[in-house]
Order: structure tokens, then sequence, then C-alpha cells
């Protein structure tokens, strides 16, 4: 006889869900809302750099008097007086056309070319000077160049090579105008000796040499008012610089 089958076995029924809606009549619950951030403030606009002060308005030059000097209808006996002095020092020059250039303010009212510095010493072509400036180089060459000439090498004096006389030109670096504009100031390159020999200006002589230029150099303030040479600035390196610039209280300046 046969069995009857076994009932299947019954599926069991999964447990409902709690039902997340919202009960009737109450509103989905809301998601809380972020605190909100705190508004940036803006930075503050960096502080003006203080303005730099101003500069003091540049001091005017005054124009040189002896820029307005032209010569008169008749020289001066101050200006023949100086000739005649040359004259008794065997110094040999002739006259030359005043110089004038009202632009720049160069002027020299009665210049002369030397041709020598007295007996026998000669200086180079083109030496255009007042007479005082070129009194004061002719004596200066008698009365300390040659003796020490003498005294240091034995031989005599026989050319004085100048670099530069008068110049039309202001001061390098300055708006102030050169004494060369006035024809009162000499540079001077070389000294030339009787034997051959030459005596040029630099920064390094040989030892006898710069002997005998420092004796020259030393000697010169006094009889000039300015003396410049090797040392002194980058422009006076290979000559010295003799002028007469009128100084307060008759003083020099010598470097």
């Amino acid at each position: 006889m046969e069995s009857e089958p076994e009932a299947p076995a019954a599926v069991p029924i999964p447990t409902q869900r709690p039902d997340t809606a919202a009960p009737e009549g109450k509103p989905p619950a809301v998601a809380p809302t972020p605190p909100e951030k705190p508004a940036e403030l803006e930075p503050e606009p960096p502080a003006a750099a203080p303005l730099p002060p101003e500069k003091p308005a540049e001091e005017k030059i005054p124009a040189d008097p002896r820029s307005a000097e032209v010569p008169a209808e008749k020289m001066p006996e101050s200006e023949t007086a100086c000739r005649e002095r040359l004259k008794a020092l065997g110094v040999e020059f002739e006259e030359h056309k005043a110089e004038h250039d009202a632009k720049i303010g160069c002027s020299i009212p009665y210049p002369i070319i030397l041709k020598t510095l007295g007996k026998s010493i000669s200086i180079g072509s083109g030496t255009e000077l007042n007479c005082r400036m070129a009194e004061a180089a002719a004596r200066f060459a008698a009365d300390v160049v040659r003796p020490a000439v003498k005294a240091e090498f034995g031989a005599d004096l026989k050319v004085i090579n100048q670099a530069s006389a008068y110049v039309c030109r202001p001061r390098h670096g300055g708006g102030k105008l050169s004494e060369h504009a006035f024809g009162n100031a000499l540079d001077i390159a070389s000294f030339t000796l009787s034997d051959g020999r030459t005596i040029g200006i630099g920064p390094a002589p040989p030892e006898k040499d710069g002997k005998f230029l420092n004796t020259v150099r030393k000697a010169a303030c006094g009889p000039f008012k300015t003396v410049l040479g090797p040392g002194s600035d980058p422009d006076h390196a290979l000559h010295f610089h003799f002028d007469l610039e009128p100084r307060r209280n008759g003083g020099t300046f010598c470097q």
C-alpha cells in the first residue's frame, strides 16, 4: 500500500520592514540645515606707502662774472703791464683775438698764445692763456721746474709739453665752468730735458722721475690756486692741472 506523499514544508514569510513613511497627517522629517559659514571679512586695503620727501630744488649755479667780460676799446694798463713783465722774463708770445661764447659763458678778453716760457724753455703749440696765467706759468718754469731738473737729472729743461690750455667747456661732471674756459688753467703732460729724456706724468713713474714730479707738484701749491694730478681723480691720472681759480681768502686746493 503506497504511503501518502508528505505535504511540502511551508515557506517562511519575511518579516515586514517597519514603514518608514511618515504617519498619516504628519509631514516628512526635514534634514537639518547645516549652519551658515560666517561671512568672510574682506581684507583691508594695504596702507599707502609714504611718499618720499620732496627733493629740494636744485641750487642754480650763479653765473661767473668773468663770462660777461669783453675787450674794451683800449687795452687796460694791467694787461699791458703784464705783457711787459713777460718780455722781461724772455717769454715769446703773440696776441690773439678775444674769446667770447655767450651761450656757454667762456671768455678771455685779451688772450695770448705762448711760444716759449722763457729763455730756451719751449711749450707745446696752441697754448692760449690769459696773461696772468701765462706769467704764473713762466715764473714757475724758471723758478721751480728748471732748478728741479738740474738738481735731479743734471740736465736743463727744454720743453714743457702742455695737454690743454684754453678750452671752452664746463667742468667734468658739473655745471660750473672749467678754469680752462677763461684761459686760466694749464695742463702739463710731460717735461723734455736737454739730454733728450722725457719725464711723463702718470700714476707709477720710475723712482727718480717720481721724486722730481713730487717736488714740482708740491711746489706748485701756492703759486697756483688749484693743483691736481695722478691720484686726485681719474680725469687727472696722466697730467698736472694748474690754475688760478679765485678762491675765498686766497685759499688753495691741492691734491
